[in-house]
């Protein structure tokens, strides 16, 4: 990644969507935090992901790589602050450089509901700040790549049923 400039005020953004999918809480939930399952939909439309590491307890780590079709990685590091099993996850996830430097701090909520008929609310909520001058494109583009995420996420979600 090119050099970035450090930002005297970082840039603040938050984002909540809801999904409903139709599949019980268990297996949305499983998605989050099984890695073989977080791999196959973590990031946006054409992203792959070369390294993903859950260890969904408070304390334990998210890590990840995401790959664009353009050949550039994009490492994720974050802790999780609160699981409760099926129903919530809360965790920094930070956008890091190769060094380790945060690019974008943030934290983020999942909350998962019954929806009735064996479908699942989910709501994802995250609070994000920019810390580098190449933080405000990364965030203007949050909302598209979780949506896209979550796309792919049915898609996963399907498969496994």
């Amino acid at each position: 990644m090119s050099a970035t400039v450090k930002l005297a005020q970082p840039i603040h953004q938050e984002l909540t969507l809801t999904r409903v999918f139709d599949a019980p809480r268990a297996l949305v939930y499983q998605m989050w935090t099984d890695p073989k399952h977080l791999a196959e939909w973590f990031g946006p439309r054409e992203f792959t992901n070369s390294k993903v590491e859950v260890d969904a307890r408070k304390g334990g780590h998210i890590r990840l790589v995401m790959n664009s079709p353009w050949g550039t990685q994009h490492p994720m590091d974050g802790t999780f602050r609160e699981v409760v099993k099926n129903e919530k996850l809360v965790f920094s996830n930070n956008a890091v450089d190769e060094a380790g430097g945060i690019l974008i701090q943030a934290i983020t909520t999942v909350t998962f509901e019954d929806a009735g008929n064996g479908k699942t609310k989910m709501t994802l909520h995250t609070d994000a700040y920019g810390m580098v001058d190449v933080s405000a494109k990364m965030l203007e583009g949050m909302e598209a790549g979780w949506s896209q995420s979550f796309e792919k996420l049915a898609d996963a979600i399907a498969r496994a049923k």
